[in-house]
């Protein structure tokens, strides 16, 4: 067992020299190690043993396998029948970790060889062990000299689909042991098998010639590419008893072993094809040094034990071997006698021929010896090598040796460099850990780099022999010397010589050559912050980032009360001595009371003489805290303290009040704010007066306000006082007639603006800071001033321009009505320029925000799209899609009994209830029985389009276990309704609305049957395109009441107003789930249950939504400060606006950019927190939701009114900069385009991944069509169309959570309904006629229409020229769907389902059987009478 022991050490090397003492010291001698990829963990196999160790090699479990009471040739379990039994040693055989279930394998000597499970946590912790299940699940051997090993592995069951976990043994033969030479092990139970039972009973490998002459000894088993590895040695089963090394591959997938073949593996010094010097392989070790993956073995001598070698075989020259061996026997390459040319069989005795393509081989393939793959060894050596190791350190490949003699050899493949590294005691229950380098044993450059140990350099800089990645700078030239080809070098000096670390400067480090005695500049570099000091001819780089704290006292620490004020752990105190605070040591006489409050300045000097201002007292000694200062008095009156603006020690501010007052220490004087002069300037600025305000004792006013009254005869009850700040500009709106300064636009707008020229009005369209453009009044107007008509020298006119009580003139001449008409066409030939401009800008803009927006989501998309595989796609399960298909459009919706699968089914009467559910279905069997209960129900003219798409979904799941007979029904009735409308209606009609149940049970029928279509093809380019459009919804604000958004495809669902906002990222942390924080990328816009929603998308976006908290069981906190905040919706806080009120955002809460929110779950929703409410009016005024709005409030009735007697012009501009925003479709559009064009392609693709239900129908359409003459082409298409494409495809676009476990907004449906109407229309024969009336949903994809025609009709013709699909094919498929899924349906749900309509139209069923005359002589009707009686106790004949 040496060689295992050494296997162990291999395993085990550590690459530093500290961590080198771990050891471990078993009870019993060590069998076999292995280490967990994932935890590091390490699990030693002993002698009645098994231990679990940490890295460090400290014990963490242990389990007792042995002694037990045991006899090889008595069958476990031991009884006392067995009276040889005795005491017997478990040696262990196998360990293999199988992380997939988190357990270890363990297989012993004891009991055949039974194996068991333990937990990888702690293996004193059993998973499955059982000793009674015979035979079949004896895995290992019972004797010590025989090899087992093993390989994790799958495997595919063929009867039932499933991926099963198994694991592959090659062991070899005992005296008690079965004859398996190779075996595939089950690790779960499965159907009838039992756990370790053998899957396999191939005769390809265990067949009975398989004896011990053979004495195959296995060393190693690993996997690659598909490919399973076993390493071996045997005899050539002649009376030759030298054992030959070979190497057998067999494909993981080929469960039955017929891939099974052995390469001879030759290690010799001549690489002649019969020459094979080291002949017996003792252990393997796979690595990838470079590129490839290379097999590290081994070997030994058989008629010298004291010789052994190391050679390497490329696991590329393995295959390429195999596959030429396999090859030149494939093909039919033979010798004279007809036999091979590069294989034989060497389990069999018998010298029949055999074909290398037989489907069944009598025994596996072997190489020839003259077919052997042969290398030479890459080390030799005189004793025994029993294990292997490799690293790769610097490019340089590192090989670890383990002998006999107990020695770990370190050998440099490159350089042939080997050194001892450890010298052992042979005792087989240790466990070291062996140090691969001792550097640091080497002090000087010259010792360091001749050792060639790639592990091992001098690094220059420090001066030291260190390994590549401890030395600084290695990656610079001449830095870290490894090779003797680099010459030693030594500091010679530094530049400068030493350096601060807050330091940035330029250093050079000069090097001498000792050999050539000459001087270089090695390092040359501006450091800052170098960390760097300079010890001997070595740099050292210190850290100057350690814990370390100087703390000046004195500094802003003036006074006493500043000085105590420090923390006390800086130890500081104001010296009495000194008058200044300072460190306590360096203190002679501490004060410990300090002086009293001194004053320095009150602020402000002067006041009013009624109080009520805030007074500031600076000083020094104050207190420390406001709390110290117990009362403040100004001439006897107290004053109320102002905490928040307390200041230690040197500021104190409180409120005075009082009339007159004074202090001791200063005199204030009191003055009153006198107004000497006020001035209104007669311009209107900004629609008001500028009013400057002269005076004195400005600057006693801490808040200065002013209101202004009207005139007495202006003042009406409407009036109100305007209080502005004083020396702001404040609108005033008044009769007011003076001089025109502009500006007004910031006064009025366009539509509130009326002008009069003359005593005419005219329309104001356009209103600028400094324009004015009317519409030309019709008729010449007349002057309303008695001046202007006096004056008859000119057409004087006056321009009247008025807002409500504001009025501005401005005298103007017109010469002439002429003038006008000019005037207006020159200003129409301006508009149309300028529109031009604002058309070619807007093209520009359109197209430059499609290509960042598009470029923007495809950067933010690839986060979704990287990883997004089926694993990752939120499919639901074959079950919750159907009943989401079938049943969720239904009237009770996610209610549904059907989706809920509860009966309300007395217990008493549940068996009696199967039973007779059981007969229905039996009924519903017989063909007869069902056509007739359809057609019945369909006869009835209360049996409407609901109750037939109901029927049709209960009638699929129902018989689903028959979905033969289920499609045998649909083309009986297909053939039924095709005759119907080819021969009394239009055939192009067929097929158009589920107007009959074979309709509905052709939808169904597609749903099931393209399942795994969407799952492995069509699936992804949805989810990928619901993914796109979500994320590019809520990129922009959407309206949480009105439910329209700013990117959309939908102009109904287009949010029409520019709502300004900014993006934000919150922090978010999760209450109860540690301490990580999510960033989240918000609006502040958003509502807070929008806030919440994109919150759970991110922090559980690796959950399904259906596993999600909903938004309603979440609560929302902001922690600004020491308190926090809850946020919602609606509360006491928000907005008002008339009978409006605003929904609250995160603007209102004012949370800004990177702001943490913590999520937590609640008890109760807020519905109940509403209805626990004390107060009935604040609950009645926080569920008002028919006056609440997010973003946009819809107009108010006076706002309604008010548009009524708009002129038709106001309404026309109105519905223009509307339709402006349809521009964002165009945005939104171009940047889904590639998602939308990836989905079409995916559903209307031809190529091989059409479902074979598809291409079955569809030739079911063509050949009926051919036999009626008045089917052309065009309504072959429109069949297709409506039962592919219209039937299936539209409703699972339209409605992504159908087949994923998603939630679809109203926003996102909206651009969905698009898409979908897009796909309708490409499926159309009939030309669209676009004209500007045409619907903006229909002129988005108009350019893309052809193209996408193109593309149905090509995968019309393609799925035509596709081989059919014959009954028998199809009928395999589905037969394939009904064994796959039917036991996950409520099939028995259904079937109750189904009676309702039964004993509904009971009477009328009951008389169509009777006049038919194969339901009468099949007793149908007796049948379901029976059934009835047992249902429902219903009175019959019986």
């Amino acid at each position: 067992m040496t060689w295992r022991t050494l296997a162990v050490l291999s395993l085990l090397l550590c690459f530093g020299s500290s961590c080198c003492d771990d050891s471990f010291m078993s009870d019993t001698v060590i069998n076999n190690v292995i280490q967990d990829p994932q935890t590091g963990r390490i699990y030693l196999g002993a002698i009645n043993n098994i231990y679990q160790l940490n890295y460090d090699l400290q014990k963490e479990s242990s389990a007792v396998t042995g002694p037990r009471h045991d006899n090889p040739q008595c069958t476990p379990p031991i009884t006392a029948q067995c009276t040889d039994a005795k005491d017997m040693y478990n040696i262990n055989k196998l360990l293999l970790v199988n992380s997939a279930n988190g357990t270890l394998i363990v297989c012993g000597s004891l009991f055949r060889g039974i194996c068991s499970l333990v937990s990888l946590n702690s293996v004193d912790k059993p998973v499955y062990y059982s000793d009674t299940k015979g035979e079949k699940t004896y895995v290992a051997s019972t004797e010590e000299s025989v090899t087992v090993v093993g390989v994790i592995s799958y495997f595919i069951d063929a009867h039932t689909n499933a991926n099963l976990s198994v694991f592959l043994v090659g062991k070899g033969y005992g005296s008690s042991d079965s004859s398996k030479l190779i075996s595939t092990r089950l690790l779960q139970e499965h159907g009838e098998m039992d756990v370790f039972e053998n899957m396999v009973e191939a005769s390809t490998v265990q067949a009975s010639p398989f004896v011990q002459r053979y004495l195959h000894d296995f060393r190693h088993a690993f996997k690659d590419n598909g490919y399973i590895y076993f390493l071996f040695s045997r005899t050539p089963g002649t009376s030759d008893s030298r054992k030959i090394t070979f190497i057998a591959r067999l494909c993981e997938n080929d469960h039955h072993y017929y891939s099974y073949t052995e390469l001879q593996l030759n290690c010799s010094v001549s690489t002649e094809q019969r020459e094979n010097t080291y002949n017996k392989v003792q252990a393997a070790y796979l690595a990838k040094p470079g590129e490839i993956l290379v097999l590290f073995a081994v070997f030994s001598a058989d008629e010298d034990g004291g010789r052994s070698a190391l050679c390497m075989y490329p696991l590329s020259s393995i295959n390429t071997r195999l596959e030429e061996v396999i090859e030149s026997c494939y093909i039919g390459e033979v010798l004279e006698d007809e036999k091979p040319k590069t294989v034989y069989s060497p389990y069999i005795s018998k010298t029949e021929g055999y074909k290398c393509g037989a489907e069944f081989l009598p025994s596996p393939l072997a190489s020839k010896p003259e077919y052997a793959l042969a290398v030479k060894p890459i080390f030799t050596r005189n004793d025994m090598l029993t294990a292997v190791a490799v690293a790769v350190e610097n490019e340089h490949t590192v090989a670890f040796l383990g002998t006999s003699g107990a020695d770990v050899l370190k050998q440099n493949l490159q350089s042939q460099m080997h050194q001892l590294l450890s010298i052992l005691n042979k005792l087989t229950n240790w466990h070291f850990k062996v140090p691969v380098q001792a550097c640091e044993q080497r002090h000087d450059c010259h010792s360091c780099v001749s050792q060639r140990d790639p592990y091992c350099g001098w690094c220059v800089l420090e001066g030291r022999c260190t390994r590549k990645k401890d030395c600084r700078k290695a990656e610079g030239e001449n830095v870290w010397l490894w090779s003797p080809k680099q010459t030693c070098v030594t500091i010679q000096s530094f530049v400068p010589p030493n350096i601060s670390c807050k330091k940035t400067e330029r250093t050079q480090v000069l090097k001498h050559n000792t050999f050539i005695n000459t001087h270089t500049v090695i390092w040359s570099a501006v450091i800052s912050n170098p960390n760097l000091l300079r010890i001997d001819s070595r740099l050292i780089f210190t850290d100057c980032n350690r814990s370390m704290v100087l703390y000046n006292c004195s500094v802003r620490r003036e006074d006493c009360s500043l000085c105590k004020n420090a923390d006390q752990k800086y130890n500081c105190v104001w010296c009495d001595t000194t008058k200044s605070c300072i460190y306590r040591d360096l203190c002679n006489q501490e004060l410990k009371q300090c002086p009293p409050p001194k004053i320095t300045d009150i602020v402000p000097r002067y006041g009013p003489m009624k109080g009520q201002i805030s007074v500031t007292i600076k000083g020094s000694n104050l207190g420390i805290k406001q709390e110290d200062i117990k009362r403040i008095t100004i001439a006897g009156v107290p004053c109320t303290h102002q905490p928040e603006r307390y200041s230690v020690s040197t500021r104190y501010s409180m409120t005075a009040l009082l009339e007159e007052w004074g202090i001791t220490a200063y005199t204030l004087p009191f003055k009153n704010v006198g107004i000497t002069c006020l001035r209104v300037c007669l311009c209107v600025f900004s629609g008001g007066r500028k009013i400057i305000v002269m005076g004195s004792g400005f600057d006693q006013v801490q808040r200065a306000t002013m209101r202004v009254l009207p005139s007495s005869e202006e003042f009406s009850h409407k009036s109100s006082n305007v209080e502005v700040r004083v020396m702001f500009v404040m609108i005033i709106f008044g009769p007011f007639c003076g001089k025109v300064c502009g500006r007004f636009s910031k006064a009025m707008t366009a539509k509130e603006a009326q002008a009069f020229v003359g005593d005419v009005s005219c329309a104001v369209t356009i209103l600028e800071d400094d324009k004015l453009f009317l519409v030309a009044p019709s008729s010449p107007p007349k002057s309303t001033s008695r001046r202007h008509r006096r004056d008859t020298s000119s057409e004087a006119m006056e321009l009247t321009v008025r807002n409500g009580s504001l009025q501005v003139l401005i005298p103007l001449i017109l010469t002439g009505f002429t003038l006008c008409s000019t005037r207006k066409s020159q200003q129409a030939e301006r508009e149309y320029e300028k529109i031009k401009n604002q058309l070619a800008n807007l093209e520009e803009s359109v197209r430059d925000r499609c290509k960042k927006e598009f470029t923007d989501l495809m950067i933010e998309m690839e986060d979704h799209t990287s990883d997004l595989n089926e694993a990752r796609i939120p499919f639901l399960d074959y079950k919750n899609y159907t009943n989401r298909v079938f049943f969720l459009p239904s009237k009770d919706g996610a209610n549904d009994v059907m989706i809920t699968g509860k009966l309300d089914i007395p217990e008493s009467r549940r068996a009696i209830v199967d039973q007779a559910l059981n007969q229905f279905s039996n009924l519903l069997n017989s063909k007869t029985f069902l056509i007739n209960f359809i057609r019945t129900l369909e006869g009835r003219q209360e049996f409407n389009a609901r109750n037939k798409v109901y029927f049709a979904s209960l009638l699929m799941v129902a018989l689903h276990g028959k979905l033969e007979y289920y499609t045998d029904i649909m083309r009986t009735l297909l053939l039924e309704l095709m005759e119907e409308y080819v021969h009394s209606k239009n055939p192009k009609l067929m097929l158009r609305r589920s107007e009959t149940v074979v309709e509905r049970m052709l939808c169904n029928w597609m749903s099931i049957c393209l399942y795994q279509f969407l799952k492995d093809s069509a699936g992804e380019p949805l989810y990928k395109l619901f993914k796109a459009i979500k994320h590019q919804v809520e990129k922009g604000p959407v309206d949480a009441k009105m439910k329209k958004a700013k990117y959309t495809l939908n102009d109904t669902g287009l949010l029409g107003d520019d709502v300004e906002y900014t993006v934000l990222t919150l922090q978010v942390l999760v209450h109860g789930e540690g301490p990580d924080v999510t960033p989240v990328k918000v609006l502040n816009c958003d509502s807070i249950s929008q806030v919440k929603e994109k919150i759970i998308e991110q922090v559980y976006r690796n959950l399904p939504y259906s596993q999600r908290p909903t938004v309603d069981s979440v609560a929302l906190e902001w922690r600004p400060g020491s308190t926090g905040q809850i946020l919602s919706d609606l509360d006491l806080t928000s907005q008002k606006e008339g009978r409006w009120k605003r929904i609250n955002t995160l603007a209102h809460y004012n949370v800004r950019n990177g702001a943490t929110l913590v999520l937590s779950r609640v008890l109760h929703t807020q519905q109940s927190f509403d209805q626990n409410q004390d107060n009935h009016e604040e609950r009645n005024a926080l569920l008002e939701d028919d006056k609440v709005f997010h973003l946009v409030r819809p107009a108010d009735e006076l706002d309604e009114v008010k548009s009524k007697r708009g002129s038709m012009k106001d309404k026309a501009t109105t519905k223009a900069i509307t339709e402006i925003y349809l521009t964002r479709l165009l945005s939104m559009k171009g940047t889904l385009q590639q998602f939308v064009d990836d989905f079409f392609r995916s559903v209307l693709c031809s190529g091989t991944v059409v479902p074979p239900a598809v291409k079955y129908f569809f030739d079911f359409l063509d050949e009926q069509a051919q036999k009626h003459d008045n089917v052309d082409d065009e309504t072959i298409h429109i069949w297709k169309t409506n039962s592919l494409p219209l039937r299936f495809w539209v409703n699972i676009l339209k409605n992504p959570h159908f087949i994923f476990d998603v939630h679809v907004t109203e926003v996102v449906d909206a651009s969905l309904s698009v898409i979908a109407q897009t796909f309708m229309d490409a499926c159309t024969k009939t030309e669209h006629k676009l004209t500007r009336e045409s619907p903006s949903n229909k002129l988005l994809y108009a350019k893309e229409i052809s193209t996408y025609k193109k593309m149905v009709d090509d995968y019309y013709k393609g799925i035509r020229q596709m081989v059919p699909v014959s009954d028998q094919d199809m009928n395999t498929h589905l037969a394939e769907v009904s064994r796959s899924h039917t036991d996950k349906l409520n099939t028995q749900v259904a079937l109750h389902q189904l009676y309702q309509y039964a004993s509904k139209y009971y009477d009328g069923i009951i008389s169509s059987l009777e006049n038919d005359p194969a339901a009468q002589s099949k007793q149908l009707t007796l049948r379901l009478q029976q059934i009835a009686a047992a249902l429902e106790n219903k009175v019959t004949d019986l």
